[in-house]
């Protein structure tokens, strides 16, 4: 069997197969519990998490069908989609934007493909930073498909540590003035509170300007168990997330139990930092888990260093996306994120005059932590 066709098997109903050859209906993904009955169609759209949901709103009052996730559609798999939408009874998609990836795959334009009675609800691409503080996600600008090896998230402490290597690249003779960039405080409770809050903020305003089922809450009082990384979330997450869409659609109670864990691919570690911020009940673990082998933070880090190095825009596209978490967290001082590449370009600068300076047989200038925004106090 080529890959192409276990693929097309894996979503059998999507690509319209039928008998023993085709998945992809129900909970289990390929006999769901309204199989064969009159239930409604529904679909689930969105990112990786979109199957996760489905699987767990499957039940005798409405028939899902799994679809692949909407950065894996191509051209030929439209007609395949219309079919599917033109009998579907409930849409339930995370936002999408008009013409993603050059498709007319938008909620608004799978919407128009629906039958007059049928209903859209909204559901948000659920990502919580509190529980892994320093993970991001960055799209870099050369290429948004890009992602690090080993695994796919970003640590603010690496990026921040890129940073400095970049500056010591660029000012190898002036280590004095290195010094002064390290700027690493320490990482507080109160700062990993707030990181928290700030995310649940942010995803109760895409809540809110989407029209969304609402997931924030869930995150007052967070442990592990509902996140396993920034944006995998677990079983409790999904089973609530699927009551609250069923009470949106008028539907009756039903909790379904998968078999396993969702999403289950990668685990972040657990920080003893973050441990204590929450006062959870769970013991510390500083690997990563992936696809079941632990992985040292230490191999992650060189890995994603060297990547940094061959993709330098990365680091700057980081800090500006995430200055707010960096300076909330302590990692770089507020004047380097606000514009990473010249801080690193006045530092070089800076380090040229002085070496200059001493190499004329004046006394180099004193870096004050202040010239162009690059230096910093220790």
């Amino acid at each position: 069997m080529t890959a192409d066709q276990g693929r097309r098997r894996h979503y059998g109903e999507f690509y319209g197969l039928e008998g023993d050859v085709a998945e992809g209906a129900g909970a289990s993904g390929s006999a769901g519990s309204a199989a064969g009955t009159d239930a409604p169609l529904a679909i689930v759209f969105g990112n990786c998490q979109a199957e996760s949901l489905r699987i767990m709103l499957d039940g005798p009052d409405l028939r899902t069908v799994r679809v692949p996730p909407v950065f894996e559609l191509e051209p030929d798999d439209l007609p395949h989609l219309e079919r599917l939408l033109s009998r579907t009874a409930v849409l339930i998609s995370q936002p999408v934007r008009d013409d993603y990836h050059d498709l007319p795959l938008g909620t608004a334009q799978l919407a128009a493909l629906l039958p007059a009675s049928a209903r859209v609800v909204r559901m948000p691409v659920v990502r919580f930073a509190g529980l892994y503080p320093f993970h991001v996600i960055v799209r870099p600008p050369e290429d948004a498909s890009l992602v690090p090896p080993v695994v796919e998230y970003h640590d603010l402490r690496t990026i921040a540590r890129a940073w400095r290597e970049r500056l010591r690249r660029a000012s190898p003779l002036d280590q004095a003035l290195i010094g002064r960039n390290r700027f690493v405080e320490t990482t507080t409770g109160v700062r990993i509170r707030e990181i928290a809050a700030e995310s649940i903020a942010q995803l109760r305003r895409r809540e809110l300007h989407h029209d969304t089922v609402r997931v924030s809450d869930l995150f007052a009082a967070p442990g592990f168990e509902q996140m396993r990384t920034i944006n995998h979330p677990g079983n409790p997450v999904w089973t609530a997330v699927a009551a609250r869409l069923r009470e949106r659609l008028s539907l009756g109670e039903h909790v379904v139990d998968p078999g396993r864990e969702l999403l289950n691919e990668v685990h972040a570690p657990r920080e003893p930092d973050v441990i204590r911020a929450f006062q959870l009940d769970a013991e510390p673990r500083a690997d990563w888990i992936v696809r079941g082998r632990a992985v040292p933070p230490e191999e992650v880090e060189r890995a994603h260093l060297a990547w940094y190095a061959q993709h330098p825009d990365v680091i700057d596209a980081a800090i500006a996306r995430h200055s707010t978490a960096l300076t909330t967290l302590g990692l770089l001082p507020p004047d380097v994120v606000a514009n990473p590449a010249a801080a690193s370009a006045a530092a070089a600068a800076a380090a040229a005059a002085a070496a200059a300076a001493s190499s004329a047989g004046a006394t180099p200038p004193h870096p004050t932590g202040r010239a162009g925004g690059a230096g910093f106090a220790s």
